[in-house]
Formats: structure tokens, C-alpha cells, sequence
């Protein structure tokens, strides 16, 4: 077995195509938060069937997102994450590289906007302590292409302090609890200036 690591980088239009599908995406992230499950398990919690989780499993450890552990016995071998995330630039001048990454962005963004609408068809349930702090927000600022990677790297290192957490329960304060932090980074159209207006 493999020494887990943070990321696993797609870097190939079949891997983020095989990335691309919604089953797939929630068993890796299963996996990551909860650990190790056998394909019983996870269909168990997820309300799949064993074999089709099987089979994407299977899938996933094609392009290497997870991987066989040692099990409790040899009946069922269970299944771990190979990474705490999953990384893909999306700056290829590939047509096929780039139309494999917007497929799994738009598949990303769609699960993220599935989340956000469950947590906000039960956010009246929570304590008034987690309301302060959920919920959307936006920022417009104005930033040259290399002060933008620079905040998303500062960023990057306030969050990291926290993720050893997702791996080893034993880190989490006793009244923890998980938080989805989604992220949208998003240029805003530029003025049309071809056709600039005549003085008055």
C-alpha cells in the first residue's frame, strides 16, 4: 500500500472524463472523510447497490483515485482514498484536454449547487452559532493574473492547518464538525469597447 498523499492530479482527458460522473465522485469523497469501506459499505451509506459500487471503485483505482487496504479478513478487501483532494489545470491548449475539464467543472459545480440547496432547505435547524457563519457571500476585487494565484495560495495554506483533520478523527476538537468551503473563482466579462460610445 501507497503512502497517501494531499493531491492526485488528473492530467489526461480519459481520467477526468472516468472523474466525471456523480457516483464516482461520492465514493472518493466517502472515502476521504470516513476512511477505508468495502463496496458493501459504501453502497450501504450512499443507497447504491454493491455491485455497482464495485465497478466504480474498480474504475476509480484505474485512474488511480483509490486503492485496496488490508482488511479485517480476506473475504472483502475495503477501499481508501489515494489523496486528501483531487487537483486539474484548466489551462490546457488541448481542445480535447479542455473539453474534458469543462465537462467535470460543470459536473463539479452541479453537485455544488445540489449541497447548497440541501443545506439551505435545512439551515432553520441549526444552532444560531453555525448560522452566523454559513451561507453564500462574494467579493469583487480587481487583480492582475499573478496576484490572483497568489491570494488562492494564501488561502490554500489558512485551510491546510485544518486538513490533517479529515484523515485522523483523533485531531477533531469534540464538537467539530464537517464544512463544506466551496469555492468559485470566476473573471467577470470585460466591457465591450469596440464600439465606443460617441461624445455628447
Amino acid at each position: 500500500m501507497s503512502e497517501k498523499q494531499p493531491v492526485v492530479s488528473l492530467t489526461d482527458p480519459v481520467a477526468l472524463r472516468a472523474y466525471a460522473h456523480p457516483l464516482r465522485m461520492a465514493l472518493v469523497g466517502l472515502l476521504r472523510r470516513e476512511g477505508p469501506q468495502t463496496a458493501t459499505q459504501a453502497a450501504q451509506k450512499l443507497g447504491e447497490s454493491v455491485p455497482n459500487c464495485s465497478f466504480h471503485l474498480r474504475m476509480l483505482a484505474k485512474y488511480g483515485l483509490v486503492e485496496r487496504v488490508e482488511g479485517a479478513d480476506a473475504r472483502e478487501k475495503p477501499w481508501r482514498a489515494t489523496a486528501e483532494a483531487t487537483r486539474w489545470r484548466s489551462d490546457s491548449t488541448d481542445p480535447q484536454m479542455q473539453e474534458a475539464v469543462d465537462h467535470l467543472d460543470a459536473m463539479v459545480v452541479g453537485r455544488y449547487f445540489e449541497r447548497a440547496r440541501e443545506f439551505l432547505s435545512r439551515r432553520d435547524a441549526e444552532p444560531p452559532e453555525w448560522r452566523q457563519w454559513t451561507g453564500p457571500g462574494d467579493a469583487i476585487l480587481y487583480l492582475t493574473a499573478d496576484e490572483l494565484g497568489a491570494l488562492l495560495h494564501t488561502l490554500d495554506d489558512a485551510l491546510a492547518q485544518y486538513r490533517p483533520r479529515q484523515s485522523d478523527p483523533d485531531l477533531r476538537p469534540p464538537d467539530a464538525r464537517a464544512v463544506s468551503i466551496l469555492q468559485f473563482v470566476l473573471t467577470q466579462q470585460a466591457p465591450d469597447t469596440s464600439h465606443p460610445e460617441e461624445p455628447r
